[in-house]
Formats: C-alpha cells, sequence, structure tokens
C-alpha cells in the first residue's frame, strides 16, 4: 500500500489558488516611500501608497498577497520582515491566510502571539 501525500490548494479568491514565496528572505520590496502598484495588481485610481500610512500599506499587502499570480510580484512589492510586523492585522481570505502560515511558521506565530494579547 503507497501513501499519498494531499497538498491542500488554497484559493485567494475562486479559480484563483494562492501563491506563497518559498522564503521570506527573498520578499525584498520597499519599506519607505510612495509605491505604484502596477495595474494588474490595483486597479483603482490612486495606485499609489504610502508606506509610512500603517493603513496604506496594509491595504497595499493585502492587495499584492491576494492578486499576485508572479513571484516576482512578491518580490518587488513586500518586504518579509515587515510582512511578519503587520501580519497579524491584515485583512485577508482565509486561504490566503492559510497557505502563507502553512508555509512561513513565523506568519503562523506572529498570528498567535498577537491572538494571545488580545
Amino acid at each position: 500500500m503507497s501513501a499519498v501525500a494531499e497538498v491542500a490548494v488554497h484559493l485567494s479568491r475562486p479559480h484563483r489558488p494562492v501563491l506563497v514565496a518559498g522564503t521570506l528572505g527573498e520578499l525584498c520590496g520597499p519599506t519607505a516611500g510612495l509605491v505604484e502598484l502596477p495595474l494588474r495588481l490595483w486597479w483603482g485610481p490612486q495606485r499609489a501608497f504610502d508606506l509610512a500610512e500603517p493603513t496604506m500599506l496594509a491595504w497595499m499587502y493585502e492587495n499584492v498577497l491576494r492578486e499576485a499570480i508572479r513571484v516576482e510580484e512578491l518580490r518587488t512589492h513586500l518586504h518579509g520582515p515587515t510582512l511578519v510586523r503587520v501580519w497579524p492585522e491584515l485583512n485577508l481570505p482565509r486561504g490566503v491566510r492559510a497557505a502563507w502560515e502553512a508555509r512561513h511558521g513565523r506568519l503562523r506565530h506572529a498570528a498567535r502571539l498577537a491572538d494571545a494579547v488580545a
């Protein structure tokens, strides 16, 4: 009898699998200033996000995590240590959160820590 490992496929929205970076260290996006997302990642009229504003930073990260289809999009727009820091506050679809936490224990730990403090 052979053992078959089941791999969970997490969706960011219907028919869109979640893309997860292999390591948090490869996420070396900006940490300050204005960031303009490409139209493919954010199609709103105002595409520039001021990373000094916590709400705008979270909003940008949520959109990139939900909409990215290429690892380069994650690497270009997200920053690993910043992602860990803001992770508990991000409003993400369950599939996105589950996929990233399954791959990256630091994110799962950050979420549990925030829950314990709350």
